[in-house]
């Protein structure tokens, strides 16, 4: 509709706050690191707004930054699997934020994106191909068989990405086997060139464990590396879009739902 004094300007509408999840950390470079991955998600939209969260052990927590925001939020976790976080945490967060339109996005693994970040660190870090190399792909660890399933589908990728190098997936806690325990069964399969790649987000007791572990190379976290940046805005983006493919659907008629009860 026009108007008198010329056409009428509609503001866009507002974006759902991206709150991304970190877990937290003891580790004084955790918060830090997670912060400058925060900066590279706004220098690629600079118009989205963007907010932190932890689950424990840093501030801000992710309650205190629900209980602060308005509107639409998007929950993305900066968590590599379908653990107890993601599962149960994550939405348990979403629905006593009552006074907020939020949904909860997939964790960021396993994706391309995380691979190659993967495997730039490892780069960064000496890691070079060889008739004897290995790498180990050193995770969390959770109880969960999904996230232990996610994390195999990462090592199986970053295997492809190297070329076919043995890529054995190992854990810091709550499952098996062991960083040590992974090196040492690479090492009796004849792998004398064995690297540790770091598969979390940012610096912690569960890295510096492992980085400890490895008999070679021992790739950084991954950090603010821009794949990671990207991949969490790709989460964002997927998880609007399931809302409006939702909205768009139909509801079934009510002898169907009742059939289906």
């Amino acid at each position: 509709m026009a108007h008198r004094g010329g056409p009428v300007r509609r503001s866009p509408p507002m974006q759902p706050t991206l709150v991304a999840v970190a877990h937290g950390s003891r580790d004084p470079r955790a918060l830090p690191t997670v912060l400058a991955l925060l900066d590279r998600i706004r220098e690629l939209r600079p118009r989205l707004g963007v907010r932190l969260g932890h689950v424990e052990l840093n501030r801000p927590l992710l309650g205190d930054t629900l209980a602060d925001s308005a509107g639409a939020a998007v929950l993305v976790p900066l968590l590599l699997g379908r653990g107890h976080h993601v599962k149960r945490d994550l939405p348990a967060a979403a629905a006593r934020a009552a006074h907020l339109d939020t949904r909860v996005a997939a964790p960021l693994g396993p994706h391309p994106l995380l691979v190659e970040a993967l495997y730039d660190r490892l780069l960064e870090a000496g890691w070079a191909p060889g008739a004897s190399t290995a790498v180990v792909l050193a995770a969390a660890g959770s109880r969960d068989p999904d996230s232990a399933a996610d994390t195999r589908r990462t090592a199986a990728l970053l295997s492809e990405r190297l070329g076919g190098a043995a890529v054995v997936p190992a854990y810091a806690s709550a499952a098996a086997p062991t960083v040590p325990d992974a090196v040492r069964a690479l090492a009796a399969r004849g792998h004398h060139r064995i690297a540790v790649a770091s598969y979390f987000t940012a610096p912690g007791r569960f890295a510096a464990q492992s980085a400890a572990a490895a008999p070679g190379p021992a790739a950084a976290p991954l950090g603010d590396h821009p794949a990671l940046a990207r991949l969490v805005l790709q989460r964002y983006d997927e998880a609007l879009a399931r809302q409006r493919t939702s909205l768009a659907s139909p509801a079934p008629p009510a002898d169907l739902k009742l059939a289906t009860a």
